[in-house]
């Protein structure tokens, strides 16, 4: 489908998926594809993970969930975390990112919880992974957001919402170019304001499979790039 590039998770078989890291490397050199990032469990091992990921090329870990916190300053000790990560990362030459859900795009208390991250976070050691279905789902503007904050979002997954999709659908991932989120501006606006990676993300398959959602999804972003 004219993937080049791929993003990993940490899942029951571990984040080689159950081979070493240089045999994992070695699969995806014979497929012609590189792995760019890795969402990973960050409070286990997380030294000897970012030693494997920078020695078979990665980019990025990426903390992928935190969970919506009880209050405010609980994202301040996350976004100590974040930056103890950071250093960890940048010891061995990768760099460290967060990745959204919907409710660090929510206000809590009269505030966002993502603003709360962002300002505890130094730049030099945290970056972040935007997913732009869960901006639009929490209600807010990925475009505000990317340029409140340029070169902090250097990630982006690029995932489309249905156009039926209730304020309360959470579960609305639909092929690209099906939904409702204008990408061709918005991956425009994130190419302005510092995003390097965008990756494809789907979560819902209707009347179609996982295989099939990628090729469709590949073939809308091509012929963006056009």
């Amino acid at each position: 489908f004219g993937y080049k590039q791929l993003e990993g998770f940490e899942g029951a078989m571990g984040l080689w998926w159950g081979m070493t890291a240089m045999d994992f490397k070695k699969y995806l050199d014979e497929l012609g594809v590189t792995m760019v990032s890795s969402h990973c469990d960050t409070g286990k091992n997380f030294e000897k993970k970012a030693a494997e990921a920078a020695q078979v090329g990665l980019k990025y870990l990426i903390n992928p969930y935190i969970g919506k916190q009880k209050k405010l300053d609980d994202y301040k000790k996350i976004a100590e975390q974040f930056n103890k990560n950071g250093e960890v990362c940048k010891k061995n030459g990768i760099r460290f990112a967060y990745h959204n859900h919907d409710y660090s795009f929510v206000q809590q208390d009269g505030q966002y919880p993502q603003d709360i991250l962002m300002a505890n976070t130094d730049a030099a050691l945290v970056d972040y992974e935007m997913d732009i279905y869960w901006v639009v789902t929490a209600g807010a503007d990925p475009e505000a957001w990317l340029k409140k904050y340029s070169n902090r979002f250097r990630l982006c997954h690029v995932k489309d919402r249905s156009k039926t999709a209730k304020p309360e659908d959470h579960d609305a991932s639909v092929d690209l170019g099906t939904g409702s989120i204008d990408y061709k501006k918005v991956l425009k606006t994130a190419s302005e304001h510092g995003v390097l990676y965008y990756i494809v993300e789907q979560e819902r398959y209707d009347n179609s499979t996982p295989l099939k959602s990628a090729e469709i999804d590949a073939a809308y972003l091509k012929k963006m790039m056009l």
